[in-house]
């Protein structure tokens, strides 16, 4: 049986261009991330080497350059997109992804999404 175990990432803050409106394309914007990634942390734990487990350092600068150059409409898109590379380039088993936009709505802190993605979603 293999173990779930979760890296956490919280409040990863990006600027970039996302959004429907004429005025959200013109200029970067405040954008909110927020990981959980699933993998089986027992090999690091046992050997104490980052070649057996994600390598969050790398993955984040990976998501701040994509979500720099990006520019989705969506944040369900962007979402998505983070996901991807989260499992797709990094090995995450599952991964849950929130991605805000602080701001967005007049009344309300922020709006955004959250997906959970798995190696399903990108064969």
């Amino acid at each position: 049986m293999s173990a779930t175990d979760t890296i956490v990432i919280r409040d990863l803050l990006v600027r970039g261009i996302i959004g429907l409106n004429d005025w959200e394309r013109e200029k970067e914007q405040d954008i909110v991330i927020n990981l959980e990634l699933s993998l089986d942390a027992r090999p690091a734990g046992r050997s104490d080497e980052m070649n057996d487990s994600i390598n969050y350092r790398n993955l984040t600068k990976q998501i701040i350059e994509h979500v720099e150059a990006a520019a989705p409409f969506l944040v369900e898109a962007l979402a998505h997109q983070i996901a991807r590379i989260a499992i797709v380039d990094h090995g995450a088993v599952e991964v849950r992804v929130r991605v805000e936009k602080p701001g967005a709505l007049r009344f309300a802190r922020s709006v955004g999404v959250e997906v959970v993605r798995t190696a399903a979603d990108f064969s």
